[in-house]
């Protein structure tokens, strides 16, 4: 296995976690400064939280197209909803909500939830694996990326991550994920941006390590001897962010009341740690069961395993968002949902639905443009068990315009950085609050800055400046596949800055990285070959 090849497979995996009040805490990268942790506890800017409904929600059960009633008794009438229950919302008569929703019900009344209708992307691919993994990377369905939107958001955000991390200016983990391991969507272009908090299923306090005081068994001329030293490197910051975690955990005031459901509970600790000052700006919470192939449900069919599981979502981002009111926070963080696909049109005899392409994406929030986006899907009593409802938003649109609007981040470096494509925008939350800060300009600074490219973007030449602590210093190119296609520098230096050149051997245009890495420490900068 090559070195970059164990650093990508080991870092995310290799984890060192303890128990914080029923949490299983795993963290992330390696830091140089943990007493840092204890600094800084501002305001930390806008929130994002992303659920992810594993397993791909049926659309046509939870936004209800009631003026295509007579398409749908055609084509699913063992699983459709009776009319009559539908949950009405203000301001249509053609849209309502499944019968389970009322909590969602009610956020829409009162202006908290935007609706965007059949959101996909083209030529879907109908594979869990696949699907979720075009969805976490915002890769077309036939490239694959190796890094999540997310993972080179956070990158973009924090550029020297995780090289003397944490500090002043960033003291909190960049994201956190309640609840899975090392989810793609926060793989950066070497490592997981991501700090885990897993809930313990019998909420007991409990306290271990990993790794430990861990020494080589092996001689200094082990192959792996600087991964493995990386590795320790990574252990050392897990004291250090469990106590800015139990810091935040315990700062929180009384909350609201919240579902007895393992969403609810996941969603309680982000409003406890988002009330409790961590600097963190994206969140993911996760809820499975959407693979309803089979009694979906009920002879009533208001009822059953779909009916639950979107009575569990309403319920647990209702009780958030008023959790989030009552702390003061509303005005500061929005959540999204995502699946990896729809259901389709037609259901099976097995009153379930089977894997298809759009589906409706809900938002929710103070600052969400409430309202419905886009028209109703049309059910034709024609449809097959081939056919599939049109996508009329591509997924990455509602990404391109979160990063833009809520996020803050410009248009040209959504396109050219982070999403690699241009994508329309679309009005799904207010962007009044993004205004020029310093904020953005303290987060790139953060860190030490070991590796830099100028010009960037280039198209025939770029020099790149790397400073090195001494001993071996290598320094290579990966392409937008996470390819390594060149090898700048692989020798022993001196401490101190030194420059080589890259040049463009005929690449194709696009996003590419540089990485540095000096015993422990390594970096990964992103390059732009212009046209």
């Amino acid at each position: 296995m090559k070195r970059r090849e164990f650093i990508r497979r080991a870092v995310p995996a290799v984890t060192v976690p303890m128990m914080l009040n029923g949490l299983n805490i795993k963290a992330f990268g390696e830091s140089a400064q943990l007493e840092s942790l204890t600094g800084a506890r501002g305001n930390n800017d806008h929130v994002l939280v992303l659920i992810e409904l594993s397993g791909g929600n049926d659309g046509l059960n939870t936004v209800i197209p009631i003026d295509q009633y007579s398409g749908i008794a055609a084509v699913r009438s063992n699983v459709m909803i009776d009319q009559s229950k539908v949950l009405a919302l203000n301001g249509t008569s053609s849209v309502g909500l499944h019968p389970s929703m009322s909590g969602v019900q009610q956020m829409y009344n009162n202006g908290k939830v935007k609706i965007v209708q059949s959101v996909g992307y083209p030529n879907p691919n109908f594979s869990h694996f696949r699907s979720t993994d075009i969805w976490t990377s915002a890769s077309d369905s036939n490239t694959y990326l190796t890094s999540g939107w997310m993972g080179r958001y956070l990158n973009f955000e924090y550029p020297n991550y995780p090289t003397d991390y944490p500090n002043t200016t960033m003291p909190d983990p960049l994201a956190i994920q309640i609840g899975g391991v090392s989810d793609p969507v926060f793989m950066g272009p070497v490592m997981n941006m991501a700090y885990s908090l897993l809930l313990d299923s019998n909420n007991e306090v409990q306290s271990y390590t990993f790794l430990g005081n861990i020494q080589d068994p092996y001689s200094v001329q082990n192959p792996y001897k600087k991964e493995l030293d990386y590795l320790r490197a990574v252990k050392k910051n897990t004291n250090g962010f469990g106590t800015a975690v139990k810091n935040a955990y315990d700062a929180t005031a009384t909350q609201s009341a919240y579902p007895n459901t393992d969403l609810a509970k996941q969603l309680k600790i982000v409003a406890k740690l988002i009330s409790g000052g961590l600097k963190t700006k994206v969140y993911w919470v996760s809820i499975g069961g959407f693979d309803t192939h089979a009694s979906q449900v009920e002879t009533d069919t208001t009822k059953g395993k779909h009916a639950d599981l979107l009575q569990t979502l309403s319920d647990a981002v209702k009780a958030f968002h008023d959790d989030l009111q009552q702390l003061g926070l509303g005005d500061r963080v929005i959540s999204m949902t995502y699946s990896e696909f729809g259901r389709r049109i037609i259901s099976n005899f097995s009153s379930g639905t089977d894997h298809g392409a759009a589906a409706p994406l809900l938002l929710f929030g103070n600052k969400v443009v409430s309202g419905i986006l886009g028209s109703n899907p049309i059910v034709s009593s024609s449809a097959t068990v081939n056919d599939n409802l049109p996508m009329q938003y591509d997924f990455r649109s509602v990404y391109a315009s979160v990063l833009q609007d809520w996020l803050c981040v410009s248009q040209q470096d959504v396109e050219s950085t982070i999403l690699l494509q241009n994508f329309q925008s679309l009005p799904l939350v207010q962007n009044s609050d993004c205004i020029a800060s310093g904020i953005r300009e303290q987060n790139q600074a953060a860190g030490l800055n070991l590796i830099r490219a100028y010009p960037n973007p280039f198209t025939t030449r770029t020099t790149i400046e790397f400073t090195t602590a001494g001993s071996h210093t290598l320094v290579e190119i990966f392409n937008p596949f996470g390819q390594q296609i060149k090898t700048l520098v692989d020798a022993d230096f001196a401490q101190g800055t030194y420059q080589v050149d890259f040049e463009n051997e005929g690449y194709a245009a696009g996003m590419y990285y540089v990485r540095f890495q000096n015993g422990a420490v390594q970096q990964v900068k992103p390059l732009v070959i212009a046209q």
